[in-house]
């Protein structure tokens, strides 16, 4: 019995260890969940796994002996071989360490994997933008006025107030400082399906300009959902592409403004692309709602088709073709006849009009109101323009890349529209107006020369362009909106010039002069006209 002194010490020694390993153990644990290494769903895992074995192993450990008669109860501590014990070390080891490789434990910004499978991008965008108004452009209460005779190509310059008062203005030279900011997140959701979201400024009615004008009393500004879309890659020579998405077509901003988003279904097809192929043909296909179907309201859709090659002349040089055919279903006004002499307007009315919504400036509209409501007294603010030409456009599209003055690169692009769905006699069947100045034809040229992208600190590009773009080639709504402040009816030049202060951060500069072609009035025998000049000053960082 006189051991059972040094036994009962030794026990209790060997309790405090296991006390000391057990707090040590659960400080090191909240440790890690407190600087975000561990996450506590993780920790509160460890701690109930290490409770079960703990239970497990009391379970089967062998009962403590009988008490001797009068003396305290013998406890039998089982002897562990110290290989054994350096076994269950390692095996414990190996586990925390895969265990923590797995999850990345203790790495320095270490984050869940799911973050390799999200890529977070955007720009912000501060624009100092003079617009230089031609002293020669048409007063707007001469636009308004000749606009009474039902026809026009400048409805914005030609709108009025209920007492026939113009509100527009062409002649006032303004300057306006403007912010873009555009949020974007792109998830790669398996190995064949990508998702992207992206925010932006703008307005909720203009789809091909994302700036948002400063000077709003301090007031804040709102986000709106400028993409939405789902990829499918199954193969790879096949997308498809649904939801709110990207511009599909291979094109210029003479039909498609840069800042346009789709809303819709496209499919495209390609040769893969491999060391040895030379010609790399691809087609895409799309449709696009423009206004849903509801009836009795027409809906309104963008059906389009294009064929395409791209030739890999050499390591230095890369060209690209792309013919496409546009179709704008029930996108052509006609007079409105679901009006009544009593009751008004009915269900439908209004569902030839081009709206304020959707039109920019340029095309050749007439008044779809119906003769009834003309005749009770129209006045401006109640007039329903629409479009007086079909558009079934097509494209030809052509871009090359010279890689021969490196690290310098020069590109040159352009582009030919005409609208085959135009017809004068047509247009005077179902208008009742007789048009000999519409223009259904565009063309488009640009040369750049400099860095291929503008990303690092001296990094520059210098760009030319030259556009003419026929009143009726394409419809004006989906245009740039920077030349001759937006819409077709417009020829002139841009000029630019970038430079990269640092990285991704960029200074540019533009000038853009625009005049139209055809007369604004629509008036046989008039020289009146419409033109701007416009500067642009850009700060730009992305990331």
């Amino acid at each position: 019995m006189a051991l059972l002194p040094p036994l009962a010490q030794a026990q209790d020694a060997e309790r405090a260890s296991l006390e000391a390993l057990r707090q040590t153990t659960l400080a090191l644990i909240e440790a890690l969940v407190a600087n975000g290494v561990l996450a506590r769903d993780k920790a509160d895992q460890l701690l109930a796994d290490a409770n079960r074995r703990g239970q497990q192993a009391a379970a089967v450990a062998p009962a403590a002996a009988p008490a001797a008669a009068g003396g305290p109860p013998v406890v039998r501590v089982p002897y562990v071989p110290q290989v054994v014990r350096d076994q269950i070390r390692d095996e414990l080891r190996e586990e925390i360490v895969a265990r923590a490789r797995t999850e990345r434990w203790g790495v320095p910004n270490a984050l869940p994997e799911w973050t390799d499978r999200i890529a977070i991008e955007g720009d912000l965008r501060v624009r100092q933008q003079s617009d230089r108004f031609d002293k020669a452009n048409a007063l707007p209460a001469d636009l308004l006025a000749a606009s009474l005779s039902g026809v026009t190509r400048a409805v914005d310059l030609a709108a009025g107030t209920a007492a026939g008062l113009p509100t527009a203005n062409t002649l006032e030279d303004r300057d306006r400082l403007r912010l873009r900011a555009r949020l974007g997140v792109n998830a790669k959701v398996t190995d064949t399906v990508t998702a992207g979201l992206r925010l932006a400024t703008g307005s909720a009615t203009d789809r091909v300009s994302t700036n948002q004008t400063l000077g709003n009393n301090f007031n804040r500004y709102t986000m709106l959902l400028d993409r939405a879309w789902i990829r499918l890659d199954p193969t790879d020579w096949a997308t498809a592409i649904a939801g709110r998405m990207p511009n599909p077509w291979f094109s210029t901003d003479m039909i498609w403004s840069e800042n346009l988003n789709f809303d819709g279904l496209a499919l495209q097809f390609r040769r893969p692309a491999s060391p040895t192929a030379e010609w790399l043909p691809f087609a895409t296909v799309g449709y696009f709602p423009v206004r849903e179907s509801a009836p009795p309201r027409r809906g309104r859709a963008i059906i389009g088709a294009q064929l395409g090659v791209q030739w890999e002349a050499s390591a230095l040089t890369r060209i690209r073709l792309g013919l496409a055919h546009y179709r704008f279903e029930n996108f052509t006004g006609q007079v409105d006849d679901d009006y009544d002499a009593v009751t008004g307007p009915g269900r439908s009315y209004g569902q030839y009009e081009y709206e304020a919504g959707l039109r920019q400036r340029g095309n050749t509209l007439f008044l779809t109101n119906n003769p009834l409501e003309i005749a009770a007294g129209l006045t401006p603010d109640r007039a329903r323009w629409g479009l007086a030409s079909r558009f079934t456009p097509v494209a030809l599209t052509a871009a090359a890349e010279f890689s021969h003055f490196a690290p310098y690169v020069v590109g040159l692009s352009g582009e030919v529209v005409r609208n085959t769905g135009y017809g004068r006699a047509d247009v005077l069947q179902r208008t009742g107006i007789g048009l000999n100045d519409a223009r259904v034809f565009g063309v488009q040229a640009r040369a750049s020369i400099g860095m291929q992208a503008v990303r690092n600190a001296g990094d520059w590009q210098a760009t030319l362009a030259y556009r003419w773009l026929g009143s009726d080639a394409v419809p004006d709504a989906f245009v740039d909106s920077d030349l001759g402040l937006g819409g077709t009816n417009v020829r002139g030049w841009t000029v630019g010039w970038q430079y990269g202060l640092a990285r991704d951060t960029q200074l540019g500069l533009r000038w853009l002069s625009g005049r139209t072609i055809s007369s604004p009035t629509v008036q046989q025998g008039l020289q009146d006209r419409f033109g701007v000049d416009n500067l642009q000053v850009d700060l730009n960082v992305r990331f």
